[in-house]
């Protein structure tokens, strides 16, 4: 079936396709243009003077989890530091949960997205750091993700020695897991995964055909940066401690710098230096970083406003690292955007432009939402 929506105030594209009027047929954007050259459809919606850009693309969470760590909140509210050390409280419940359970809390935080005009989610394992538990969560998030990586390299479990647990990793739980995933990724940090260890998973991975992502500078200035430039990662998340010479790296690779403001918020820690990625030309996206324990937020627009309001982006430069941002990090064509072929993710806003997603920071602003042209909000 076929829509043309009609009365769009302000039309972002993030392409040359420009206008106040869309079609959408089936699953993709058939025509976007001038209303008054617009094509016959089956259906007509008028969104009334409404602003529409393309869905969020949200290329970084951690859905598949279990349990509680509040107190871990808490903690750090009265003045704890982050350490990253509470993952292994996370990786315990998730190992006890029933696959269920876990496709539950997958399953609701996405919805909870696609509510908010999220329309295309990433999300990881690392949360099983077993064979067994790490083959669940890729099978439990392929269930309700877009695309899902691989981050056995999340932490080393405790009472494990790093070295063997890293043979570990690149090798039996990554033949496992290969099958089911997309990427795979590697916590590159003080106090999980240094350069080589990082680095012979990452390699390993490639082997396997899969593509590269890596978190790294999250805790300090380190080697994640440079040693996702290296491999050619798609993107290296976090990014909160950059020097001079990882901004550079950045700027003249093809490596996406996905900046996850909720997070350095939650963990009280400086927030990444958008500016002088984007003056240097360095390729922004920005992500939720969903998880329980560090970024317990699935608000995209929060993340926008964030941007916008504290690391000095311009809300057009928000959006689209948000969208297109987002889907050049997962090396997607097909969403991010509004285009013909593109595949039919709206986001309407109840505002006549997306400069009230800072303008009225933590005002619900999502009127509608169409994900792969069906309308579910």
């Amino acid at each position: 079936m076929s829509v043309l929506v009609t009365g769009i105030g302000e039309l972002t594209t993030n392409s040359d396709a420009t206008g106040d009027a869309l079609v959408l047929d089936g699953e993709r954007i058939a025509w976007v243009g001038s209303s008054r050259r617009a094509p016959a459809a089956d259906e007509h919606v008028d969104v009334e003077g409404r602003a529409v850009l393309p869905g969020w693309v949200d290329s970084h969470t951690h859905l598949v989890f279990a349990g509680d760590r509040t107190a871990e909140f808490g903690a750090r509210m009265a003045g704890q530091p982050y350490t990253a050390g509470g993952i292994a409280v996370t990786v315990d419940a998730t190992r006890r949960a029933t696959d269920e359970e876990l496709s539950e809390v997958v399953r609701k935080h996405v919805a909870e997205a696609l509510r908010q005009g999220t329309t295309f989610v990433e999300t990881k394992t690392g949360y099983g750091l077993t064979v067994a538990d790490e083959v669940r969560s890729a099978r439990v998030a392929a269930e309700h993700a877009d695309e899902v990586t691989f981050l056995g390299a999340h932490l080393v479990p405790p009472g494990a020695d790093a070295d063997t647990y890293v043979e570990l990793v690149r090798g039996e739980m990554l033949d496992a897991v290969a099958p089911l995933v997309r990427w795979a990724d590697v916590f590159c940090e003080e106090g999980a995964f240094g350069h080589d260890q990082a680095k012979a998973v990452l390699e390993a991975a490639r082997a396997k055909g899969l593509g590269l992502r890596v978190h790294g500078n999250q805790l300090g200035e380190g080697p994640g940066v440079r040693l996702a430039v290296e491999l050619g990662a798609a993107s290296v998340d976090h990014c909160t401690y950059l020097s001079a010479a990882d901004v550079d790296a950045l700027a003249s690779s093809g490596t996406v710098a996905t900046l996850l403001p909720a997070c350095d918020l939650s963990t009280r820690q400086a927030l990444p230096p958008a500016r002088a990625l984007l003056d240097a030309g360095a390729t922004v996206a920005l992500a939720s970083n969903c998880n329980p324990g560090s970024s317990y937020t699935s608000s995209m627009a929060f993340c926008v406003a964030t941007a916008v309001l504290q690391m000095r982006m311009t809300v057009q430069e928000a959006v689209w690292a948000a969208t297109a941002g987002g889907a050049r990090a997962l090396r997607r064509d097909d969403v991010g955007a509004i285009r013909p072929g593109a595949r039919a993710d709206l986001h309407v806003l109840d505002a006549p432009s997306i400069t009230h997603l800072a303008y009225r920071p933590g005002v619900p602003l999502t009127h509608a939402v169409w994900r792969g042209g069906a309308r579910v909000v």
